[in-house]
């Protein structure tokens, strides 16, 4: 038995000793109620316990960011307008999480009547709708907390500094280019070229769908959760960088430097859509669309090397238009390679400690 081998037996013992305890809790839990009755208060803790035990590497992450979080809002509250509201929402967020995690765990086990629990119902061998419910919203709910996550940044960026940074940017940028990258380009900008950037600006939001639905697709569970959480450990530090250094972005803090705006076509059209009705002002340093394009890239090496091949040249491209359309600076750029690589090597390094749970239910 090779190495791989061995890794997988012994994630499958994890996973069935996992059910097996989850059905033995249910059973003692259902015995308990009709003998004695269990308190409110043990009765919520035992099903946090169970909730908590259906986490995985990325509850674990996304957990731990809302809670550092909430930390930091209620240290800084005096800079907020309404700081109990925002930890109010974090709160509600992580509870739905776990309560997401607990049912798609108990849907995995399966139960008869009198609360008696059958194993063996694995949706891979004969699903049930409720499985396949539950399966599907645990393994695509990760983009809804960041969309959650990355809007929510809006209301933060001034919680621990409160004016703009960009100003250390700017004179980055130039000392590393002789230039103001974003300005340099507008002499080559045509409605072609502007179009053909937006496109590969818009491809941003494609990267992790492909390289996870491959996964999703061909069931290869862990290689999706490692994908999964190696995103989210790159957004999680950018977000609390931006959270301490807050940078508004070209698009604001140069606004008279360009003769015109950019013209373009229907992604150009597209994109000022997305902006108008979705910008976050700020949040801009390190750019979270590189590092999740980056981390993605990672995936996407890892675990399905053609896919890297194909999806380099877009996140390459995609890199150089958040420049060319005025998003970010070049450092921004700099910083999302760098934190999109933190969240592969931590993210890797995350699975193996907390990832069996989300690699087999």
């Amino acid at each position: 038995m090779n190495a791989r081998e061995r890794q997988s037996f012994r994630g499958n013992e994890t996973a069935i000793a996992w059910r097996e305890e989850i059905a033995a809790r249910d059973q003692s839990r259902s015995a308990g109620f009709d003998a004695a009755g269990l308190g409110i208060a043990q009765w919520i803790s035992r099903e946090a316990a169970a909730a908590w035990a259906a986490c995985g590497a990325f509850e674990w992450v996304a957990l731990g960011y809302l809670a550092s979080s909430s930390a930091l809002i209620l240290l800084f509250a005096e800079n907020l307008s309404h700081p109990a509201r925002l930890v109010g929402v974090q709160a509600f967020v992580g509870a739905v999480i776990m309560v997401l995690c607990w049912s798609e765990a108990r849907s995995a086990v399966g139960a008869i009547g009198n609360g008696k629990m059958r194993s063996g119902t694995d949706r891979n061998v004969c699903p049930t709708n409720s499985q396949k419910f539950w399966h599907f919203w645990r393994h695509w709910y990760p983009h809804l907390f960041f969309l959650f996550c990355f809007e929510e940044l809006g209301k933060l960026v001034h919680l621990v500094t409160p004016g703009w940074q960009d100003a250390k940017l700017i004179a980055a940028d130039y000392w590393l280019t002789g230039v103001h990258p974003a300005v340099w380009l507008e002499q080559f900008a045509t409605p072609g070229r502007n179009d053909f950037m937006q496109f590969a600006y818009l491809t941003y939001f494609t990267y992790l769908l492909v390289v996870c639905g491959v996964l999703y697709y061909r069931r290869d569970w862990r290689g999706y959760w490692s994908v999964m959480t190696y995103s989210v450990v790159g957004y999680a530090v950018g977000y609390l960088i931006a959270i301490f250094f807050p940078i508004e972005s070209p698009w604001f803090s140069m606004p008279g430097a360009w003769h015109a705006p950019l013209q373009g076509g229907p992604f150009t059209a597209t994109i000022n859509f997305i902006e108008h009705y979705g910008r976050v002002r700020g949040a801009a340093f390190p750019s979270e669309h590189v590092a999740g394009s980056i981390a993605a890239l990672w995936g996407a090496w890892r675990h399905r090397r053609w896919l890297f091949w194909v999806m380099t040249p877009l996140v390459m491209c995609m890199c150089v238009s958040t420049v060319w359309g005025r998003y970010h600076y070049v450092v921004d750029v700099f910083g999302g390679m760098v934190t999109g690589t933190l969240g592969y090597l931590i993210g890797r390094w995350v699975m193996k400690t907390r990832g069996a749970v989300a690699t087999e239910v």
